[in-house]
């Protein structure tokens, strides 16, 4: 039982970062219908650039606080995600935005090899010591379970961001703006909707919330890498489809129930097969969830079937 809170926790915390990611794939795709396959590798830009950040403000203020450099840091892997997922839909995905659906998904897989060779000559390939800047000591929770007050943070952050992004979708002149557009972009720019403004600040707010998730992900695992964004990229696309694809609800609880499903299955492997597998083959849960989803219910957990009227 100590064990299964232990999981539960890694798992709420692994899925918070999925959840903050399928929410940029599920935001695009409800509005233009595109899968942004690049999104893991704004997640890896906004990690990488933290990482230089922290590297530079430690030298250049030494005395500072580690939360206040940490802070620094993600606001500053925010606006470069923002600027670098704006330039990318108006270069590679507004041209194409009428175009067979075949093109800007190639151009996406496209995109998403561009960033990581970019990165790779940027930041080289090597793996990188991620610093830790918050302290690093277990808190004891019921049982022998634990947590760290980087997974507190990142379970607080997720929180906070999906709180606001409820707020902005339903409260705002912004949000009322967006929902027309994925409902009709025609019909919205006769009413004074600019579909392009709406979706370039779609992109952004997406990208964002992968650069919070790239900081997050770097500092609970202390590495950081130029093909690291591509993995949780995938799986966060899972959690998306999982929940149902285009719905904001769906990819929380996709990216919750995924790393649930991912922590606790990488905890009892190794007990279910005898020690013949172990945790290390986790990565298989995120694509027979995916088989399983598409196969018994393409729409999703909270997905809905619309039909064509002819």
């Amino acid at each position: 039982m100590d064990s299964l809170l232990q999981q539960i926790v890694n798992g709420l915390v692994l899925g918070s970062m999925y959840a903050l990611v399928a929410l940029g794939y599920t935001m695009v795709y409800g509005i233009i219908n595109l899968i942004n396959f690049a999104h893991g590798e704004v997640l890896m830009v906004g990690a990488l650039t933290s990482w230089t950040s922290i590297g530079l403000m430690r030298e250049g203020m030494p005395d500072a606080p580690g939360w206040l450099i940490l802070f620094l840091a993600l606001i500053i892997a925010c606006v470069v995600a923002a600027a670098l997922n704006f330039v990318i839909e108006k270069v590679a995905y507004r041209p194409l935005r009428n175009s067979p659906k075949l093109a800007p998904l190639i151009t996406a897989i496209g995109v998403s090899i561009l960033l990581q060779t970019l990165a790779m000559i940027i930041w080289k390939p090597n793996y990188k010591s991620y610093p830790t800047l918050l302290p690093s000591a277990p808190i004891e929770l019921v049982g022998n379970a634990v947590i760290t007050p980087t997974q507190i943070l990142i379970l607080g952050l997720t929180a906070v961001s999906l709180a606001v992004l409820y707020w902005m979708v339903n409260f705002t002149r912004l949000g009322r703006a967006m929902r027309a557009t994925a409902e009709n972009p025609r019909v919205a720019a006769l009413m004074g909707v600019k579909p392009d403004i709406v979706i370039s600040a779609t992109f952004v707010i997406g990208a964002v919330l992968a650069a919070i998730a790239g900081v997050m992900y770097a500092s609970n695992y202390g590495t950081v890498q130029h093909t690291m964004g591509f993995l949780p990229g995938l799986k966060a696309f899972t959690a998306a489809v999982f929940g149902g694809i285009g719905n904001l609800s769906g990819a929380v609880v996709g990216g919750l129930l995924l790393g649930l499903i991912e922590a606790i299955g990488a905890g009892y492997l190794g007990v279910l097969t005898g020690g013949v597998l172990g945790s290390h083959y986790s990565d298989i849960f995120a694509f027979v969830v995916l088989i399983v989803v598409l196969t018994l219910r393409p729409s999703g957990l909270l997905g809905e079937r619309v039909a064509d009227r002819a």
